[in-house]
Formats: structure tokens, C-alpha cells, sequence
């Protein structure tokens, strides 16, 4: 009887010191929050400020990024800064999928991060496990905003790299120089030409490994975990839209010759008025 209470008690208390070692860690480490003040409206600013409220009284560097879309496209230094600076790094952004896969695509390198989403959690659960996931203790944060004038537009594509099946329909399908392919690589080249509310080609892709982080919608074309359920295609609507799209492709490549053209016209014109008046 007596073993068993010995056993009993050490067990416990191996599981008081496993607890408070863990802990312990946790909080030895440097820690920060990435908060995303997302421009695209995801969620309402109400949701934003109520995590920004709570974060400000989280004993932790906080940063406020205006937003993580834009800083991760034109100030990568930042980021990566960041990155080495810090040992534990928790992102409060959108799907984790979403987050992981644009920083790995903008060459961002962050090392171990985790990711809460504030899609789906609440300001109250982000906090939450702030504590009980990662030791974050309550406090006065270490508080900086900073924010980009990029302009970045709300279709922004991402590649989910290790479900795209190099298909390249992505590419043919985009009209506006976004991605390049040649069969055995896709890559975004110029995330920021693409067209807001245009994401066919995320709506084509068969693998979901098309993703737009600034999509104000809970899918899997917005960054979530794929299931057995495929973004549905009506192929019949496909082809007329390939159709259109191509008929498009045409009369915009015209129309930009033709403003080209404009341009070389009026310069020519006023080159030939400051010639005239020269000789006058």
C-alpha cells in the first residue's frame, strides 16, 4: 500500500516538474506575436481590434504589421529579421496553409512559427492560448506598429507547392503575366498584376494548391485544409470562360498596342512642336 502511494506521489510529481519544465521553457525563450492587420477586410475591424486590445496587454513583443500580405512582397528584410531575432514566433493571421506557403513563396525564412487564425478563432481563444499553448503571461507588450504604402490588391495568388501537380493550367489560364511555368516549375513572378475578383484560376486548379490569402471567404480557396470535397468546375462554363478569356487576352494585347501607339504619337508631336519653334 504504502509503494503504491511512493509511486503515486513520484508520478505526480514527475508530471508537476514535466509541466512546469515545459513551461519554464516557454517562457525562457524569446518570444513574439505577428499580428496582421489585414487591409482586405477578412475579418471586421471590430474582430482586429478587439485581438489588438488583448495583444497590448500580453507580456510579449507584439508587432502590428500593416499588412503580412504586403511586408512579405516589399519588406522582406523586415520579416526575416524578425525570423532570427526571435525563437518562438506566433503568427495571428489567416489559415495557417495560407501564411506558411506565402512566406515560403516570398522567400521568407522564419524558422519553427505557429499560426492562430483569426477566421476562425475568436479574440478570446487567440488570448487563450497565447497562455496555455505558449506561456505567454499577462503584462504590458513590447508594442510596434509598422506598416508598407504597397497596395497590395485583395487576389493575390500562392502556390500550395506540395499539392500542385505542375499541370500549369494556372498559367494558361491567367491573362495577366502572374505566374510562369515550363513544366517542371510554377512560380508567381508578379503577384501584384493579378486582377482583383478573378480567382478562376484557383477555381481550375485540380489539386486546391491555388491559394488567395486575402479571399474574405472560410474555403479552401482562401487557405483551409483541403477534404475529400474539390473546388467544383462547371466544365461547360470552362470552356466558354477559356473562350471569352482567350477573345480577351486578343483584345487587350490590341488595345495596349494601339495605346502604345498613342504614346509614341504624342511624343512624336510634341518633339516636332519644340523643333518648330526652334526654327521660328
Amino acid at each position: 500500500m504504502m509503494f503504491k502511494r511512493v509511486v503515486c506521489v513520484s508520478a505526480f510529481g514527475l508530471f508537476l516538474f514535466s509541466l512546469t519544465f515545459t513551461f519554464g521553457f516557454l517562457m525562457s525563450q524569446k518570444s513574439c506575436v505577428i499580428f496582421c492587420r489585414c487591409s482586405a477586410n477578412v475579418i471586421s475591424d471590430t474582430k482586429q481590434n478587439d485581438i489588438l486590445e488583448g495583444l497590448k496587454k500580453q507580456d510579449v513583443h507584439v508587432y502590428e504589421l500593416h499588412d503580412l500580405c504586403a511586408f512579405s512582397v516589399n519588406e522582406k528584410d523586415v520579416l526575416n529579421a524578425i525570423g532570427k531575432e526571435f525563437q518562438q514566433k506566433i503568427l495571428v493571421a489567416c489559415y495557417p496553409r495560407a501564411v506558411r506557403n506565402m512566406l515560403l513563396q516570398n522567400g521568407i525564412d522564419f524558422g519553427n512559427f505557429e499560426v492562430l487564425n483569426f477566421k476562425e478563432l475568436t479574440a478570446n481563444q487567440i488570448l487563450s492560448k497565447l497562455e496555455t499553448e505558449f506561456g505567454v503571461a499577462q503584462g504590458e507588450a513590447r508594442f510596434q506598429t509598422r506598416a508598407t504604402k504597397l497596395d497590395v490588391p485583395a487576389w493575390f495568388p500562392v502556390i500550395d507547392k506540395e499539392r500542385c501537380t505542375l499541370c500549369g493550367r494556372c498559367a494558361r489560364f491567367c491573362l495577366f503575366g502572374v505566374y510562369t511555368f515550363d513544366k517542371k516549375n510554377l512560380n508567381v513572378v508578379n503577384p501584384l498584376a493579378c486582377k482583383n475578383r478573378c480567382p478562376a484560376c484557383g477555381r481550375t486548379c485540380p489539386a486546391s494548391a491555388i491559394i488567395f490569402p486575402r479571399l474574405a471567404e472560410n474555403s479552401v480557396l482562401a487557405g483551409d485544409e483541403p477534404g475529400s470535397t474539390q473546388i467544383s468546375v462547371d466544365r461547360g462554363n470552362l470552356l466558354m470562360t477559356l473562350n471569352e478569356r482567350n477573345s480577351n487576352r486578343r483584345n487587350i494585347l490590341r488595345q495596349e498596342v494601339m495605346e502604345r501607339a498613342k504614346e509614341e504619337r504624342r511624343k512624336a508631336l510634341e518633339e516636332l512642336k519644340i523643333s518648330v519653334r526652334r526654327k521660328e
